[in-house]
């Protein structure tokens, strides 16, 4: 019999620490306010235009390598979802009750995911336009960081980042959040889909605030999807085509 209550409680602990690493991460690329200060002298001001912008940094975001940034997805999406497999292992928590059965690998499953995936992709894509035009934030700025030069980084981002991304994204925020806790507590899987979508947004505070909105529609139409089919393969398909669609259109084509 799966031990619902203790497993509930592992799960929160695990989501708190996202949570926290979320809000510490979107600290550190949150770009600092410039100091404010007295009006440079004509000896002190560049003469030309072109020495001024060479000069200007206003981004004020630390420097991390491409790499840097990927190996840390990396590590701590894999901890995550390891911590979480191996506690639904001790809890005893069936496959059916994330959406994962027979029914959920069928090619009418893996087709929705695909085509909501797409349709997301082009939500999205109009949120990020929002944010720049209004300035609610850099919602891209994460993303060109992590966009890799080479062919051999596009290969580990789009084959083991984003895939490792979005499987541990929607075991926990669809797969457990509304299917598990639905099926052990008997809570109605629509209230568990707003709750798991707001804590879904908060764990992408790195966007910004435009972005924070955008993730958090999002992930309610996920979770939404993953009610109504039951599937969590749909919704991990739909997870990562919006994630490779974004990379590809903008940091691949868009260059």
């Amino acid at each position: 019999m799966p031990e619902w209550t203790a497993f509930a409680g592992f799960v929160g602990v695990v989501l708190a620490g996202l949570l926290f690493l979320a809000r510490a991460s979107a600290d550190v690329l949150t770009p600092a306010e410039p100091p404010v200060s007295e009006a440079p002298t004509a000896a002190e001001y560049p003469a030309s235009l072109g020495e001024r912008v060479v000069g200007d940094d206003r981004s004020g975001l630390p420097r991390f390598s491409t790499t840097t940034l990927l190996v840390n997805v990396i590590v701590s999406q894999g901890l995550s979802a390891t911590l979480l497999l191996v506690g639904m292992w001790i809890a005893a928590v069936p496959p059916s009750a994330l959406g994962l059965t027979a029914d959920s690998l069928a090619p009418s499953a893996l087709a929705a995911g695909v085509g909501l995936g797409v349709a997301l992709h082009a939500v999205n894509a109009v949120g990020s336009r929002l944010s720049d035009r209004f300035g609610f934030g850099d919602a891209t700025a994460l993303r060109e960081a992590m966009a890799p030069e080479s062919a051999a980084g596009w290969a580990v981002l789009l084959l083991v980042v984003l895939p490792l991304v979005a499987g541990f994204e929607e075991l926990l925020f669809r797969g457990i959040l509304i299917g598990a806790f639905a099926t052990g507590f008997g809570v109605s899987p629509w209230l568990l889909a707003a709750l798991s979508s707001v804590a879904f947004a908060l764990g992408h505070g790195a966007q910004g605030r435009i972005g924070i909105v955008v993730t958090g529609a999002l992930g309610f139409v996920l979770a939404v999807a993953f009610v109504l089919t039951g599937s969590l393969v749909t919704v991990v398909v739909a997870h990562y085509l919006v994630n490779a669609l974004e990379f590809v259109v903008n940091e691949r084509w868009g260059r």
